[in-house]
């Protein structure tokens, strides 16, 4: 399989904009340079760092991804760096890192905005030294790896507020790509719905084709919080249940089919800064007023907040 072809291909890079983050990835991948990729929840963070990797010169070499939130802090400090034999109970053997195994390689830090403030101090360490020491071991090994990371945090909020080194933040934020939610890119939408529809009907041997035109509409239509993600999922539920050669709108999940939508040529658009300023102020009400905490609710710094506040007038 040829990961950087397959992972831009789910990406979506029909859109301007997407277009011009996959050439300035490609221009980074021919450098080391430490590499934080930002989005919502879904947009293909993790493809964009496979992409990374399969164009730059360590493409020979592993590809390992690890979700930072899926672990404790004990398990994820013996999985990245490895531990001695007798290190903790269970520790039946010596037991190499991922850094260790990605010699060469890459190590994608998935949700490094949930790493454990003590485990920040170490990870920095593997980025200044290039080295790692084992979970009960004396020994100093060195590793070469190149470091992507990937968040859907305000970074910068975590910072503020002390959840963040700043000295890892700066490390890591070298080289920022930040990839739009799919809902700002109906280019790649449309484009995405065919290929994903293409590559999920021949997996399952369904003989689908495409979408009948109200399905199609839906799809457009449907804001897609949990992005290409969720766009792979409900295409794949439809696959299962079409009954012919096109998706319908029925064969849909519920959560989607059954969306109230405004029809096309039906009542005027609102103006975004009017929404922004009802989702705003729902976020504070929420809170009780406190900005820090409806920031981190809106995912946004406080500074951009305390802004949109004035703009709006929301503190008058």
């Amino acid at each position: 399989m040829d990961l950087g072809r397959n992972s831009a291909h789910h990406i979506g890079a029909h859109s301007p904009r997407m277009r011009a983050i996959l050439s300035m990835a490609e221009r980074v991948a021919q450098v080391d340079t430490t590499v934080l990729v930002t989005g919502e929840s879904g947009v293909g963070k993790e493809r964009l760092a496979q992409y990374i990797h399969a164009t730059s010169e360590r493409a020979r070499a592993k590809f390992i991804a690890i979700n930072c939130g899926a672990l404790t802090p004990t398990l994820l400090e013996s999985e990245l760096f490895g531990h001695k034999r007798g290190a903790f109970t269970g520790a039946l053997a010596d037991h190499p890192g991922l850094f260790e195994a990605a010699d060469r390689g890459t190590v994608f830090l998935d949700e490094i905005g949930e790493l454990p403030l003590e485990m920040q101090a170490s990870l920095l360490r593997v980025l200044q030294e290039r080295e790692v020491r084992r979970v009960g071991d004396t020994q100093v090994r060195s590793v070469d790896v190149r470091i992507i990371a990937a968040t859907n945090r305000d970074l910068e909020t975590d910072v503020s507020e002390h959840r963040f080194r700043q000295d890892l933040y700066y490390r890591l934020s070298v080289f920022v790509v930040r990839i739009p939610p799919l809902r700002e890119r109906p280019d790649d939408l449309r484009a995405l719905a065919h290929a994903i529809l293409l590559e999920r009907a021949r997996h399952l041997r369904r003989p689908i084709e495409g979408y009948t035109p109200r399905a199609l509409r839906r799809i457009l239509q449907y804001p897609w919080p949990g992005n290409v993600r969720e766009l792979q999922n409900a295409i794949e539920h439809a696959c299962v249940l079409a009954k012919g050669a096109e998706i319908d709108l029925d064969d849909l999940p519920p959560a989607i089919r059954d969306r109230h939508a405004v029809p096309l040529g039906g009542r005027p658009i609102r103006p975004l800064k009017e929404i922004e300023r009802e989702h705003i102020l729902a976020a504070m009400s929420q809170t009780g007023g406190n900005r820090r905490l409806a920031a981190a609710q809106l995912k946004i710094g406080i500074a951009t907040l305390q802004r949109r506040l004035r703009q709006y007038r929301c503190d008058e």
